[in-house]
């Protein structure tokens, strides 16, 4: 049985169990002539919690284990001497993957037994063939031992499956039977209903916690297994980039981290002023009927997809700035720039610096504005010395939210800015940022553990730490104007 096929079945023993607890909740409560703890409704959910959510953890914790267990013994079954010379165990196993989903496939659009393919009376030629016509390529000779390897891999995630199905029907039967004749009227299944929400909101806090441990955990392990093959003075100090796959690689990050602050502040030199200004005008001038119009729409931009800035900028954009700016001046022949980037970047986070500036200008208190009317201030002064002062913390992390956008941005990137890692002051001419070379680092027919691969997590781990800190100095600027005002 299918996961899928398991997760529905338990849904509906859950809600039969919630059917039947509730009904045994009323009549055992008609009998005794006892009053219930609790609305009939707790007791339904009482026995449906026991019957959906052991089985359902009992189900994501084999789905994590399983992989695992059967890879370690199908790996064990892999002779040292079928692994290609200069290749990876893990090459192999992949095909053992491919063709034992491959074998599934076989069996269940053939006339092929079970029995014919594990005891051998069927030839690998035949077996190759039929793989072929269920969409599964081998290319050269595939050993005989990845064949029994395919096949040992195959009959153990069968008998998994089964294993789990049983086990986890099993829990939710036997979970679900014990709590309906565990229900009587004293009973306090709000508690535990309750009891269980708070579990599930403690949960999902935890998860985001885990998250991010494990996002920097990846990235911190990753990148020591670079730095053991590359040396870090020369990954933070060189100012040359060039991956070279056949060895002789430099790895300086000093171009790729210049070219993400220019590009960024390109954008946000664009996106902050006039998404700041709009967020004023929307919020102390423009009236009802023009905000609920506006504000919408300049939201919209925040919709677009990226791919379509990228191609505004490969298009429209970087063949403007090319033909009538850079071009008559002399400041470069490429329509990919970091000006074409920027600008098309800034307009994509206006709506970013625009609605949460907004928001939090609409959150200062109506009596400082009186208060400030009332002393003869005109609006546009109570504007700049009061209103923004007060709005300033929320400013700030309006401009922050739309720095770490931009930061983070690649496709835009990537059409209208190009792919030269260079040291250069000239807006007019093509860089890169190092979200950009993350994604080539880690795309292509490399080696995994090469450390032209495993740059890549040295990168992102860089750009984590670089927005950490200026988190850290946001949070400063932001309590050092709080005191100010409080």
């Amino acid at each position: 049985m299918s996961v899928g096929s398991i997760v529905l079945v338990v849904v509906a023993l859950a809600a039969v169990g919630y059917i039947l607890g509730r009904r045994r909740a009323l009549s055992t409560s008609t009998a005794t002539a006892t009053r219930l703890h609790s609305l009939p409704g707790y007791y339904g959910q009482t026995v449906a919690l026991f019957v959906a959510v052991p089985a359902l953890l009992l189900l994501m914790a084999w789905l994590f284990v399983q992989p695992v267990l059967i890879e370690s013994r199908v790996n064990g079954m892999i002779p040292d001497s079928i692994i290609p010379e200069g290749g990876a165990r893990s090459l192999v196993m992949a095909d053992v993957r491919q063709i034992a989903a491959g074998l599934d496939a076989v069996l269940s659009q053939t006339e092929l037994t079970e029995e014919a393919l594990d005891d051998g009376r069927v030839d690998s030629s035949n077996v190759r063939k039929r793989l072929a016509e269920v969409g599964v390529a081998l290319g050269g000779n595939v050993p005989a031992e990845v064949f029994e390897a395919a096949k040992a891999y195959r009959r153990s995630a069968d008998i998994g499956n089964l294993a789990v199905t049983v086990a986890v029907l099993g829990v939710a039967l036997t979970l679900g039977i014990w709590s309906l004749r565990s229900i009587h009227p004293k009973m306090r299944a709000r508690n535990v209903s309750e009891n269980f929400v708070k579990a599930l909101l403690i949960g999902s806090s935890t998860i985001a916690i885990l998250t991010t441990a494990g996002i920097v955990a990846s990235l911190v392990f990753e990148t020591i297994n670079f730095f053991r093959m590359y040396p870090a003075s020369e990954f933070f100090f060189s100012t040359v980039w060039n991956p070279q796959f056949r060895g002789g690689s430099e790895l300086g990050i000093l171009p790729l981290l210049w070219g993400t602050l220019y590009i960024s502040l390109v954008a946000l030199l664009v996106a902050v002023p006039i998404g700041l200004l709009i967020a004023i005008y929307l919020a102390d001038y423009a009236g009802p009927s023009l905000r609920s119009f506006a504000k919408p729409a300049i939201e919209i931009l925040a919709g677009i997809p990226t791919i379509v800035y990228g191609l505004f900028a490969l298009i429209t954009v970087g063949p403007f700035l090319r033909d009538w700016i850079a071009q008559p001046l002399g400041l470069g022949n490429s329509s990919s720039s970091v000006l074409t980037a920027g600008l098309v970047m800034g307009v994509m986070i206006i709506p970013f610096v625009s609605s949460l500036s907004d928001d939090i200008i609409n959150a200062v208190p109506q009596a400082m504005r009186d208060g400030s009317y009332a002393l003869g201030a005109t609006q546009s002064e109570t504007i700049r010395r009061v209103i923004l002062p007060a709005a300033l913390p929320g400013i700030v992390g309006a401009i922050l939210l739309a720095a770490s956008r931009a930061i983070g941005e690649t496709m835009i990137v990537v059409l209208g800015a190009g792919a030269a890692a260079k040291l250069d002051l000239n807006p007019f001419e093509a860089m890169t940022t190092v979200t950009v070379k993350i994604v080539s680092q880690l795309t292509g027919d490399t080696e995994f553990a090469s450390p032209e691969t495993l740059v890549a997590f040295a990168l992102g781990l860089t750009l984590f730490v670089l927005t950490l800190g200026l988190n850290v100095l946001a949070l400063y600027v932001v309590r050092k104007y709080r005191e100010q005002y409080e």
